[in-house]
């Protein structure tokens, strides 16, 4: 039996599913039991190398995401974007999940590392342990003082992305709608541009995967980075406003980016469906049109796992490697392969970090 290639995935709310566990969190981390798209044993099966956690604060009414979710079924639609939260009511489900991370490790230490560095993740990998960066959804935690970014840094956070959907006091997200574009308002917010130079100054990736298009033009003006979503499609396929320009696209190549492909059906589907019944068609075509758009060497994976639905040939992260056999039959050569499954990813993120 063939190893399957090892890859990082660039997005991923596993932490979210495991902080709302109604059972042993052990059960979910190290169960074999098949619920969500992530577990210890599956990742490891799959090849799962390393990736992005995400911390992501939900909305607070119940049921909410799900409602979401329901209300997006059926597009056309225009879903009410939840209130702006303030950083009091952040903060403690963040660290929370930033402990959750931390405890991952120590529940599996010879298979999960919190990774900091390229060098650590390449440790891990190396040592065949998954490699977990901390991510950040949303900065509604971090506060407008900025004081929380210094404390979460020093707990690993190394990505964050200043918005979720809702507006933050640092700028504004896309729309939950389709069809949209994601020229949708204001910018960010004079802390969002103080959020951006001081995430340079440690080193810390800006993900731009849920910002307007006019905070993506202020981190391209505000940030000497290079420009990285970790889990968007290209919008020329899908008009989603969460989905990126051909124009955005040509900044992040110019920069030295690059994005991570968002397995979630209501951004690869033309219609903007949740239809999960095509195929490999809907993500072969934007991985295509990326790498036209962007260069083979700026393209890699954002699976969004466990904040999405995904196409059923994928189902869990045990069909990741049946996606990269149908990109095989697609014409994609083992190099490029690899450069998809994680090369791209660890030599962004060594520009990003240093």
């Amino acid at each position: 039996m063939t190893a399957p290639l090892p890859f990082f995935d660039g997005h991923n709310d596993f932490l979210l599913r495991l902080m709302n566990a109604p059972g042993p969190r052990e059960d979910v981390w190290l169960g074999t039991g098949g619920a969500g798209h992530l577990d210890l044993p599956r990742m490891k099966a799959a090849g799962f190398a390393g990736g992005l956690f995400a911390i992501f604060v939900p909305p607070r009414a119940s049921g909410s995401l799900s409602d979401l979710r329901a209300m997006m079924a059926n597009p056309p639609f225009e879903v009410p974007l939840p209130p702006q939260m303030d950083h009091a009511t952040a903060q403690p489900d963040a660290m929370t999940m930033a402990g959750l991370l931390h405890w991952m490790q120590r529940a599996a230490p010879e298979d999960f590392r919190v990774c900091r560095s390229v060098r650590e993740i390449r440790d891990a990998m190396g040592t065949g342990a998954i490699a977990g960066v901390m991510h950040m959804e949303g900065a509604e935690a971090i506060g407008p003082d900025l004081d929380a970014l210094y404390l979460f840094h020093e707990m690993g956070l190394r990505s964050l992305g200043p918005v979720w959907s809702r507006p933050t006091v640092f700028g504004h997200g896309v729309p939950m709608a389709f069809p949209g574009t994601p020229d949708t308002g204001p910018g960010l917010t004079e802390k969002g541009k103080d959020l951006v130079r001081l995430c340079d100054s440690l080193g810390i990736l800006i993900d731009l995967s849920h910002l307007n298009e006019a905070g993506f033009d202020d981190v391209a003006a505000h940030s000497s980075a290079p420009l990285v979503a970790t889990h968007s499609n290209a919008h020329a396929l899908c008009p989603s406003p969460r989905n990126l320009t051909d124009r955005q696209l040509h900044m992040m190549r110019e920069r030295g980016g690059m994005v991570g492909l968002n397995f979630a059906t209501f951004f690869l589907n033309a219609d903007g469906s949740t239809a999960a019944d095509g195929g490999w068609e809907a993500m072969l075509r934007h991985l295509d049109h990326l790498i036209d758009q962007l260069g083979e060497d700026h393209v890699g994976l954002g699976s969004d796992f466990d904040g999405c639905v995904v196409p059923d040939v994928i189902g869990d992260v045990t069909g990741v490697p049946a996606l990269f056999e149908a990109m095989a039959a697609h014409g994609y050569d083992d190099a490029l392969l690899r450069k998809l499954a994680r090369e791209n990813w660890l030599a962004c993120l060594d520009r990003v970090w240093g």
